[in-house]
C-alpha cells in the first residue's frame, strides 16, 4: 500500500500543478490576451497541456479510488479526494489531508519525516 501512496502524491501534485496553470495561466492567456499577440499564441500553444492534465488525471482517479478501498475511507472522503484533480487548487488541500489521514491511520507504513 505505501507504493500506491507514493503514487498517489506524485499524481496528485502533477495535476494540480498541470490544472492550475492551464486553468490560471494558459486559459487566461488564449481567450483574455489581445488576438495576435504573442501571450494569445502562447495561451494557444499551452493548450496541448490540458490534454496531458486529462491523461495524468484518469491515473490519479484510478490510483485514488484504489487507495481509498485499501484505506477504508469514507465514500464521502473519497469522492472529495476523486473530484480534487478538478478544481484548481483544491488538490494541493486534498492531498495534505490525505496524507495527514494516511500517516496517521498507517505510521507503520510511512517513513520518518
Amino acid at each position: 500500500m505505501k507504493s500506491l501512496f507514493n503514487a498517489y502524491r506524485v499524481l496528485a501534485i502533477v495535476v494540480g500543478v498541470l490544472l492550475a496553470f492551464c486553468s490560471l495561466v494558459a486559459l487566461p492567456s488564449k481567450y483574455l490576451a489581445t488576438e495576435g499577440s504573442s501571450l494569445q499564441r502562447f495561451g494557444e500553444q499551452a493548450s496541448f497541456l490540458w490534454v496531458a492534465h486529462g491523461w495524468v488525471f484518469m491515473a490519479y482517479v484510478v490510483v485514488a479510488f484504489l487507495l481509498s478501498r485499501r484505506a477504508g475511507w469514507t465514500p464521502l472522503f473519497t469522492i472529495v479526494a476523486l473530484a480534487a484533480g478538478l478544481i484548481p487548487l483544491l488538490i494541493f488541500w486534498v492531498e495534505h489531508k490525505v496524507t495527514q489521514r494516511f500517516r496517521v491511520e498507517h505510521p507503520e507504513l510511512v517513513s520518518p519525516r
